[in-house]
């Protein structure tokens, strides 16, 4: 496994001494290098990556503002002259926090973390399974992701609706939320939960999965419409 990787700094000699250092990592491979992370995020729509080695004060947009940006970001190592910013850079979970002038062994253990998280991730994706059980009336019911249209909270129960039956189950919406793959499932208002692949079309603040109407609530409707149509959105 090879961890895709990018560099973002303003600094030409910066930015070619970290590229040199991801070169002599076996296990990276430089996708690209960047001087601001505005040129970054229009790479990062169309492009996969796995880290990012992030400078912080930048022209235009700050690594820090760029971090907090993204929706779903992949792994970062700060990289910066600047002790300031570390409180900050941990809420956003950064990886590793260095500071420059950056010692190649003490890059080498901050990309090493990198990747025994990923491999970490990537094998807990593996082994979790594609279904869940529910109890329904007095049994209980295998539920595969897949099947899933929307979920619908009613007082403390919740109806599962798939393309062919209803399940009630004795499960508040919360909780069905904390259990479901946040990379297939998305909230979109306090009584409903929606399956993202089996959306048919949005009619104002209305989903059409299937049968079902969904209204969209203001709370959540940005987030909707940033993480669903993005870039996927083709107009005039």
């Amino acid at each position: 496994m090879k961890l895709r990787c990018l560099v973002i700094d303003d600094e030409p000699i910066a930015r070619k001494g970290l590229e040199e250092y991801v070169a002599d990592v076996p296990y990276l491979q430089h996708m690209g290098s960047f001087e601001n992370a505005v040129e970054a995020a229009s790479y990062l729509s169309k492009h996969p990556i796995d880290l990012i080695v992030l400078d912080i004060r930048m022209p235009k947009l700050s690594g820090i503002d760029f971090l907090k940006s993204l929706m779903e970001p992949p792994l970062v190592i700060l990289a910066t002259a600047y002790p300031d910013y570390a409180l900050e850079s941990y809420s956003l979970d950064v990886i590793d926090y260095l500071l420059k002038p950056i010692a190649f062994e003490r890059f080498l253990k901050a990309t090493q973390k990198a990747f025994d998280f990923q491999l970490l991730k990537q094998q807990g994706i593996e082994k979790r399974p594609d279904y869940f059980f529910i109890k329904v009336n007095h049994q209980f019911e295998k539920i595969s992701y897949a099947d899933i249209l929307y979920i619908e909270a009613m007082q403390n129960y919740c109806i599962v609706h798939t393309p062919d039956k209803k399940l009630i189950t004795y499960l508040t919406l919360t909780h069905m939320q904390e259990k479901l793959p946040a990379n297939r499932f998305m909230k979109v208002h306090k009584s409903y939960i929606i399956a993202l692949e089996k959306i048919q079309a949005l009619d104002g603040n209305i989903l059409v999965i299937g049968s079902g109407r969904i209204p969209i609530s203001r709370t959540f409707k940005n987030d909707f419409m940033n993480r669903i149509m993005g870039n996927n959105l083709l107009k005039r």
